[in-house]
């Protein structure tokens, strides 16, 4: 009989080391790896209570309202955020486990703040063009 600290391939019947991967001989795999660990579904996860991964509405609603400050594009992104943030606030109400009323508030909030200053300086720059054009 052989020692317990050899492997034997069953492959091609040669002798290996006892922590040997594949065999010397033939190169079979003589161990297998570990199965990976189960996959979280991020129930529990500290991340999903940070990034609301899972309600994509209210994540893009967060990132546009920030980014709705950028002259002119800003106006239109402050509207996305606002559409976007309404429906993300709605599917984290069905839906409590995919997170997300936080940032869907912020999208709406700065998206409609911001989407007013918008518009009051659109508003503003075209009435000083306007009036000095006047005789």
């Amino acid at each position: 009989m052989e020692p317990a600290a050899v492997i034997t391939c069953p492959n091609c019947g040669a002798t290996n080391p006892p922590h040997a991967a594949l065999c010397a001989r033939c190169s079979f795999a003589l161990q297998t790896a570990p199965p990976p660990p189960p996959f979280s579904n991020g129930a529990d996860n500290a991340l999903s209570s940070l990034i609301p991964y899972k309600n994509s509405a209210a994540l893009i609603a967060y990132y546009l309202g920030v980014f709705s400050i950028i002259p002119v594009l800003g106006f239109f992104m402050a509207v996305a955020a606002v559409i976007l943030g309404i429906k993300g606030l709605r599917f984290a109400r069905e839906r409590p486990e995919a997170r997300g009323k936080t940032h869907a508030l912020v999208g709406i909030i700065a998206g409609g703040v911001i989407g007013v200053i918008h518009v009051v300086l659109t508003v503003l720059f075209v009435f000083t063009l306007t009036s000095s054009r006047l005789p």
